[in-house]
C-alpha cells in the first residue's frame, strides 16, 4: 500500500476507496477499476463488521480471504483496507489476516488515549509490512437523525457533532504515532444522503504545510467535483466512497425485484438479465465510473503488482 500511496502523491492524483459489503459490490469495484485502468483500494467497514449489535457475528477471515483474492486476481494494483474500526482486537486480527492497510478509528476516545492506541497498532502493523491510516478531527453525520439500531454503537455514526482537524495537532499526532495516511476533517461529511458541501480548502492547505504524509478524505459522496480536484492538488491522495454506492445498489435491486419471475434461479445466481446479483454488480460499477475520473487516477493502474 505504501507504493500505491507514494505513486499517487508523486503523480498528483488520488486513489478511490470504494467500500464493499458483499461479493457483488466487490466485483463491481474491480470491474470499474479494470475498465479505467485505475489503481483502487478495496475493503470493508470494520466498525460495521465488528459492531456488537449485529444479529450474527461476522467471520473476519472470510472477508480477508475474499479481499485478498480480489486484489490478487485484479489486473490493476489494489490496496486492501480494514476501514474505520474502533475495536483494537479486530484491527490486530486484520493485520494478521492479510489486509495491507488498517484504520483504527474511535472518535469517542480522548485524543491522548487514541494516540497511544494508534502508536501501538502502528508498531505492530509495520512489523508485518502493513500500513496504517488514522483520523484526526471528527466528521459530521449527514443523517437527519440517528437510527435507533445505531445509537448504542461506539462509532462515528452516533456523533452528530463535528470537529475540524487542527494542523498543529495533526503534525504532533503523525510524529507520535508514525501512521502512513491521515484522514482529516475539512468540511467533508459522513453519510451525506443528498446534496453536496464544499471543502474548507484553507484548512487543508494549512494541514498540508504541517503534515507530509498522504491525506485522506472520508465522505467522498458529498464532496463537489471542483472542490475535490482542488483538494487533490493540496495533497489528498485517498478519497472514500460508500453511501452513494449503497444508494445506487439498492435502487438497482429494488428495480430488479419488481418483475414477475417465479424461477428463483433466474433472480439469484444464474447470471442472466434478471439476476439480482448482476444488477447490483453493474450498479456499483456504473456508480464508480461516474466518479473515478475526478480523482485523476484513470490510466495509472499499469503496474503489474504492488508491494506493501
Amino acid at each position: 500500500i505504501g507504493d500505491l500511496m507514494r505513486a499517487a502523491q508523486a503523480g498528483g492524483y488520488a486513489i478511490g476507496y470504494f467500500e464493499s459489503w458483499n461479493l457483488e459490490s466487490l466485483q463491481g469495484a474491480l470491474d470499474a477499476a479494470e475498465q479505467t485502468r485505475s489503481p483502487i483500494i478495496l475493503g470493508f467497514n470494520g466498525d460495521f463488521l465488528s459492531g456488537p449489535d449485529r444479529q450474527t457475528r461476522e467471520r473476519l477471515p472470510l472477508y480477508a480471504a475474499l479481499g485478498r483474492a480480489a486484489a490478487e486476481t485484479a489486473s490493476v494494483p489494489c490496496g486492501l483496507i480494514f476501514n474505520e474500526c474502533p475495536r483494537d482486537e479486530w484491527v490486530r486480527d486484520a493485520i494478521a489476516l492479510g489486509f495491507n492497510l488498517v484504520m483504527p478509528a474511535d472518535p469517542a476516545a480522548p485524543i491522548a488515549e487514541y494516540t497511544r492506541r494508534v502508536e501501538t497498532l502502528t508498531r505492530l502493523a509495520h512489523q508485518r509490512g502493513v500500513g496504517v491510516e488514522a483520523e484526526l478531527g471528527e466528521l459530521p453525520c449527514g443523517l437527519p437523525a440517528v437510527a435507533p439500531a445505531l445509537r448504542n454503537q461506539k462509532s462515528k455514526i452516533k456523533n452528530q457533532k463535528s470537529k475540524l482537524t487542527d494542523p498543529d495537532q495533526a503534525a504532533a499526532f503523525v510524529a507520535a504515532t508514525g501512521v502512513d495516511v491521515l484522514a482529516v476533517s475539512a468540511g467533508n461529511v459522513h453519510i451525506k444522503l443528498k446534496g453536496e458541501q464544499a471543502l474548507d480548502l484553507e484548512r487543508l492547505r494549512a494541514i498540508r504545510k504541517r503534515v507530509s504524509i498522504p491525506l485522506a478524505l472520508h465522505g467522498g459522496t458529498g464532496i463537489p467535483a471542483d472542490s475535490l480536484r482542488e483538494a487533490i492538488k493540496l495533497g489528498v491522495t485517498k478519497v472514500n466512497y460508500g453511501t452513494y454506492l449503497k444508494q445506487r445498489y439498492l435502487l438497482a435491486i429494488r428495480a430488479a425485484l419488481n418483475r414477475d419471475e417465479v424461477n428463483p434461479h433466474e433472480l439469484l445466481g444464474i447470471g442472466g438479465k434478471r439476476d439480482l446479483m448482476v444488477a447490483g454488480r453493474r450498479a456499483v460499477c456504473k456508480a464508480i465510473l461516474e466518479r473515478i475520473k475526478i480523482l485523476g487516477c484513470c490510466g495509472k493502474g499499469y503496474q503489474p503488482e504492488m508491494k506493501s
